[in-house]
C-alpha cells in the first residue's frame, strides 16, 4: 500500500535509475571480448553458464511461490528474473564470434564436391565434419539460451499479474466494522502503547547506559552534516529560495522560479539529512532491528511533512501574498495552508503508527482501526476545505473577504470528503486509506511538477532568463549577449524539465504500488532497448555515441592547433600547405569521430546499404554538382594550384585567396568584396596565379616624350632613373622603344619587383621619379605651343563679329568663356589687336 516512506524512497530513487541500467548495459560487452582469448572452449563455458542460470532460475521460481502475498519481495525478485534472462543471452554472445569464423572457414572450404568429381582429402574432410559439428552446438546453444530467457520472460510476467491481483485484493478487501472489532482495536491499541513503551524505554537505557560514545558520534556528525547542508544551501541556492523583500510587484516568472526551487531544494536538502542521520545511526549499531524500522517511518514522516508544508508556504504563502500564485485572499490561503498541513499530518501520522505495528508485531485490527481514523480525518478536512471562502475576483485586494469555490470544485471536494468518510465506514478501508494517500501525496507532487513544468516554459520565453537573478548573475560573470542569454534560457528550461520528470514520475509511481526494482526495470529498458518493428534503440548507446562524437571533435580541433601553432610554425611551414594540411586533418578527424560514433550508438553500418544506394542515384542526378565541387575541392587542396594568400584571377574575378574549403574558394577583391567560386570552376576553367611559385612580377611604365628629343638620351635616363628605385637587379630593368610619331616618341620602362603585391607602390614611386628627372634635365612632354598670329581687322568687321558673340552668349545653352570685345584701330596707326 502507497506510503510516505514510499515519498521518502524518492529522493533515494534516483541514482539507482541511471547507474545499475548503464552498468547492466556494459558490463556484458567486456566479457564477450575477453571470452575468446582467456577461454580455449566457449561453447562449454556457455554450456556451463546456461546451466547455473537454469538452476538459478528455478530456485527464483520457488522464492515466488512462497513470496505471493509479499508485494516488494515479489518486485524485488522480478527484478532479478529478468536480469537471469538477459545475462542467458549474453552466455550465447560469447559464441557469436566463433560460429562466425567457423562460417568464413567453411566459405573458405567450399561445398564438399559433387558425385563424379575428384573426392578431397581426408583431413579436409574431417575438418570441415568438426565444423559442422562445433556449428550445430553454437546453434544448440542459442537455442536452449534463447528458450531459458523466454522462460524468464514468462516468469517475470506472471509476477507482474501475481502483483497486480495482490494489489486489486488489498485495495478491495472489506473489513467488518463492528462494535467487537473496535473493542477489540482498542485493547491491542492499549498493549502496543505499553509495548512501545517499554521497547523504546529499554533501548534509550541501553544505548545511554552501553552506546552513548557512538550515539553521540552520530548525533555530532549529523549535526555537522546539516549545518554544512544547511550553510552551503544557503550560500549556493539562497537567492534562488528566497523571496526579495525589496520587491514590491516581483514577475510572474521570478514567483514561478522561487516557488519551485523552494519546494525542490530544501526538501532534497533535508531528506538527505534524514538518509545520513539514519545511515549514521545504523553504522554505529545504535538501531536494535526492532527500533531501526521506527526510526527510519519517522524520518520519513519528517521529510514527508516539511514537502507539504514547503509547497504550500510556496503557492499560497499566506504572509506574502505579493508572491502568492494563485488568486485567494489572505484568510482565504491561512486556512488553506492549515487544512493542507492538517491532512498531511494525519497521514504521516497513520504511516508512522503502521510503522510502529509492524514493528512491534501489533494485531492488525489495530492498523485497520488506525488507517479508518485517519481516511474519516482527512475526508472531514476536505468537507471544512469545500466551505473555506478563498475566491478573489480580478484586480480585488487580498485583504479583503473572499468569495466561494466554484460550484463545481465545491462539490467535488464534498463528494470526495463524504466519499472517504463512506469507504471507511462501509469496512473499505484499504481503498479509503489509498484514496486518501494519493489525494496529499500525490497530489503535492502533481502541483510541484506542474509549477515546475510553468516554470520551464516561462523560463524558456526568449528574453526570460535574462531578467532572472542566475541569468544576471551569469551575463555579469561571462559577459554574454542576448543571443547567448537565450540559449542559456533554452538550456535552463530543458533542465528544468529533465528534473521534474526525474523527480516526479519516479515518485508517482512509487505511490501507486509500484516498487523501485520496476522503475529500475524500466528505467534499463528505456536506456538500453526501445523496440521500434525490428529496430532496437539505445538511449545510453546513443549518448554514448554523442559523447565519444564530441570528445573526438575536441581532439581533432586540439590536434589541428597544436600541429599548427607548433610544429608547421616552428618548421616555417608555408601557410597554404599549413592551411591544406590542417583541413585535411580537419575532415579526417570529424569523419573518424562520426564513425567512432555510430558504432558507440549500435547503429550497424551495413543496414545502411540500401539507403547509400538511393543516396547514390540521388548523387548521380541531383547532387552532381556538389559532389563535382567536393571531389574538386579536394584536388585543390592536395594538388594546390593556388593556397591561401595566393593574388589570383579567375575570369572576371580577381583578388586574394582567404579560404579553401571543400565545396567552394574564397576570393576577396581588392575593393573587400567576397566573391565565393564553387571549385569546379577553379579545377574546369583557366586560372591565373600572381604568386603560384613565387612573388616576383614585372611592372611596366609607359613614358611618351616629344618627339624632338634624342632616344637614346631618353633611354638612358630612364634607365638610370629605375636603378635608383626599389626594383631588382637582377633580372635587371629594360626600356623598350615602343612606339614613334611626328608629335611623340613612345618608350615602356620594364623593371622586375621581388612582391608583385607592392607592384602598385612602386609604379607610383618610379612614375614621380620620372617625372621629376625629365623636368630637371629639361626634356620636354610635347612639342612647343602654337605660335601666336596677329590678325588685322577693321572697325566694321570688328562690331560684327562682336554682334555675332553677344547673340551666341544669350542663344547658346552652355556656358562658353568670356571673349574679349575686338576694338577698333586705324590702320595707319600700325597697331593691331588680336581676339
Amino acid at each position: 500500500m502507497p506510503t510516505f516512506k514510499r515519498a521518502f524512497l524518492v529522493l533515494l530513487a534516483l541514482l539507482p535509475l541511471l547507474v545499475p541500467a548503464m552498468v547492466v548495459a556494459q558490463e556484458p560487452a567486456p566479457q564477450v571480448q575477453a571470452q575468446p582469448a582467456q577461454i580455449a572452449n566457449p561453447i562449454a563455458d556457455a554450456n556451463d553458464k546456461l546451466d547455473k542460470a537454469r538452476k538459478h532460475l528455478a530456485d527464483l521460481r520457488k522464492q515466488i511461490d512462497a513470496a505471493r502475498e509479499d508485494e516488494p519481495k515479489l518486485a524485488e525478485l522480478k527484478l532479478k528474473v529478468e536480469q537471469l534472462g538477459r545475462s542467458a543471452l549474453d552466455a550465447s554472445v560469447s559464441t557469436r564470434q566463433r560460429f562466425n569464423d567457423i562460417k568464413a572457414r567453411l566459405d573458405e572450404l567450399g561445398p564438399p564436391p559433387a558425385e563424379g568429381q575428384p573426392a578431397e582429402s581426408e583431413l579436409i574432410k574431417q575438418e570441415r565434419a568438426n565444423l559442422a559439428e562445433e556449428r550445430a552446438a553454437i546453434n544448440t546453444v542459442t537455442g536452449n539460451a534463447e528458450a531459458l530467457s523466454i522462460e524468464a520472460t514468462q516468469l517475470a510476467n506472471q509476477v507482474t499479474e501475481m502483483r497486480r491481483t495482490l494489489f486489486t485484493e488489498t485495495l478491495l478487501e472489506r473489513t467488518s466494522v463492528t462494535p467487537t472489532v473496535l473493542e477489540e482495536a482498542l485493547a491491542a491499541g492499549e498493549r502496543e502503547g505499553a509495548d512501545l513503551k517499554r521497547t523504546v524505554g529499554g533501548w534509550l537505557r541501553f544505548v545511554w547506559s552501553f552506546k552513548r560514545e557512538s550515539l553521540l558520534a552520530a548525533v555530532s556528525l549529523s549535526l555537522v552534516i546539516g549545518l554544512v547542508l544547511y550553510s552551503g544551501g544557503h550560500r549556493l541556492a539562497g537567492p534562488l529560495i528566497q523571496r526579495n523583500k525589496t520587491i514590491d510587484k516581483p514577475h510572474y516568472i521570478t514567483r514561478l522560479m522561487i516557488a519551485f526551487w523552494s519546494i525542490t531544494i530544501p526538501t532534497f536538502a533535508v531528506g538527505a539529512f534524514a538518509f545520513v542521520c539514519y545511515s549514521l545511526l545504523y553504522s554505529f549499531n545504535v538501531l536494535r532491528p526492532d527500533i531501526a524500522p521506527m526510526v527510519s517511518s519517522l524520518f520519513a514522516v519528517c521529510v514527508g511533512l516539511y514537502f507539504v508544508s514547503a509547497l504550500s508556504r510556496a503557492v499560497l504563502a499566506p504572509k506574502r501574498p505579493e508572491w502568492r500564485l494563485v488568486s485567494v485572499s489572505n484568510e482565504g490561503a491561512r486556512k488553506l495552508e492549515r487544512s493542507i498541513f492538517a491532512m498531511a499530518f494525519a497521514n504521516a501520522l497513520d504511516y508512522f503508527l503502521g510503522g510502529v505495528s509492524v514493528a512491534l508485531g501489533s494485531a492488525v485490527v489495530l492498523t485497520v482501526a488506525k488507517s479508518m481514523i485517519a481516511s474519516i480525518v482527512i475526508g472531514l478536512i476536505l468537507i471544512w476545505i469545500s466551505f473555506i471562502r478563498p475566491m478573489l475576483r480580478e484586480g480585488e485586494d487580498p485583504s479583503s473577504a473572499g468569495r466561494p469555490w466554484p460550484r463545481a470544485l465545491s462539490m467535488l471536494l464534498m463528494l470526495t470528503g463524504f466519499g472517504l468518510i463512506g469507504m471507511a465506514t462501509i469496512g473499505y478501508v484499504g481503498l479509503a486509506r489509498f484514496v486518501a494517500t494519493q489525494i496529499v501525496v500525490t497530489g503535492a507532487i502533481l502541483v510541484t511538477m506542474y509549477i515546475g513544468i510553468l516554470s520551464g516554459r516561462a523560463i524558456g520565453v526568449q528574453g526570460a532568463f535574462a531578467r532572472t537573478y542566475l541569468g544576471q548573475r551569469l551575463a555579469e560573470r561571462y559577459h554574454l549577449n542576448d543571443i547567448a542569454m537565450d540559449q542559456a534560457g533554452l538550456a535552463a528550461s530543458l533542465g528544468i524539465y529533465m528534473i521534474v520528470l526525474f523527480l516526479g514520475v519516479p515518485g508517482i509511481l512509487l505511490q501507486w504500488g509500484f516498487q523501485i526494482g520496476d522503475i529500475e526495470s524500466w528505467a534499463y529498458q528505456l536506456f538500453t532497448e526501445i523496440n521500434i518493428g525490428s529496430i532496437s534503440i539505445s538511449i545510453v548507446g546513443i549518448l554514448a555515441g554523442l559523447v565519444l562524437f564530441a570528445l573526438g571533435l575536441v581532439v581533432t580541433r586540439w590536434f589541428q592547433r597544436w600541429l599548427d601553432g607548433t610544429v608547421m610554425v616552428r618548421s616555417h611551414v608555408d601557410p597554404g600547405v599549413r592551411n591544406s594540411v590542417r583541413t585535411a586533418i580537419g575532415y579526417a578527424g570529424v569523419g573518424l569521430a562520426g564513425l567512432i560514433g555510430i558504432s558507440a550508438a549500435g547503429i550497424d553500418l551495413s543496414s545502411l546499404a540500401l539507403v547509400a544506394g538511393a543516396l547514390s542515384l540521388g548523387i548521380g542526378f541531383g547532387l552532381q554538382n556538389i559532389v563535382s565541387n567536393f571531389v574538386s575541392g579536394l584536388i585543390l587542396l592536395a594538388e594546390r594550384p593556388f593556397k591561401v594568400g595566393d593574388w589570383v584571377v579567375a575570369g572576371t574575378t580577381e583578388g586574394y585567396v582567404k579560404r579553401i574549403s571543400v565545396r567552394a574558394t574564397e576570393i576577396e577583391t581588392f575593393q573587400r568584396q567576397t566573391i565565393i567560386v564553387p571549385n569546379s570552376v577553379l579545377i574546369n576553367g583557366t586560372v591565373g596565379n600572381w604568386t603560384h611559385r613565387n612573388k616576383l612580377g614585372r611592372i611596366e611604365v609607359p613614358v611618351s616624350v616629344y618627339s624632338g628629343n634624342d632616344p637614346r638620351k631618353v633611354a638612358d635616363l630612364l634607365l638610370e632613373v629605375a636603378a635608383s628605385q626599389p626594383v631588382l637587379r637582377n633580372p635587371e630593368p629594360s626600356v623598350v622603344f615602343v612606339n614613334f610619331s611626328s608629335s611623340t616618341l613612345d618608350f615602356e620602362l620594364r623593371a622586375f619587383v621581388a612582391d608583385v603585391s607592392n607592384a602598385g607602390s612602386v609604379k607610383t614611386e618610379l612614375r614621380t621619379a620620372l617625372l621629376e628627372r625629365l623636368r630637371a634635365e629639361e626634356i620636354p612632354l610635347s612639342g612647343p605651343a602654337a605660335a601666336t598670329v596677329p590678325v588685322t581687322i577693321d572697325a566694321q568687321s570688328a562690331e560684327l563679329v562682336a554682334a555675332l558673340i553677344d547673340t551666341a552668349k544669350t542663344s547658346l545653352p552652355v556656358a562658353a568663356p568670356p571673349v574679349q570685345r575686338l576694338k577698333p584701330k586705324n590702320v595707319e596707326e600700325g597697331a593691331d589687336e588680336t581676339g
